[in-house]
């Protein structure tokens, strides 16, 4: 018999860990004065590293790594913001 509380649960995590990556994420309208914030970028990159780490059985281990990787090169300040692309 399949463990629904389990699923439940890991249902639960993945809306929490979605809503504290709305909370986090920059949003358009704040991104040029937020963009270079370090903490801002590695929080937001963790919560979304999160969101795929809770995906069972999905292809979200390569990518919660890489985000990983990516905020804690924003906290080393090993990464900056490239500024915005030239058209």
């Amino acid at each position: 018999m399949p463990d629904f509380s389990a699923d439940t649960e890991l249902l639960n995590l993945s809306e929490a860990a979605k809503e504290l990556h709305d909370l986090l994420k920059i949003s358009d309208r704040d991104w040029h004065q937020l963009k270079t914030d370090r903490h801002r970028r590695a929080s937001e990159q963790i919560s979304a590293a999160l969101i795929h780490a809770l995906q069972a059985n999905g292809p979200g281990d390569e990518a919660a790594v890489e985000l990983l990787e990516s905020a804690l090169r924003w906290l080393k300040r090993e990464q900056r913001d490239p500024g915005c692309p030239r058209s």
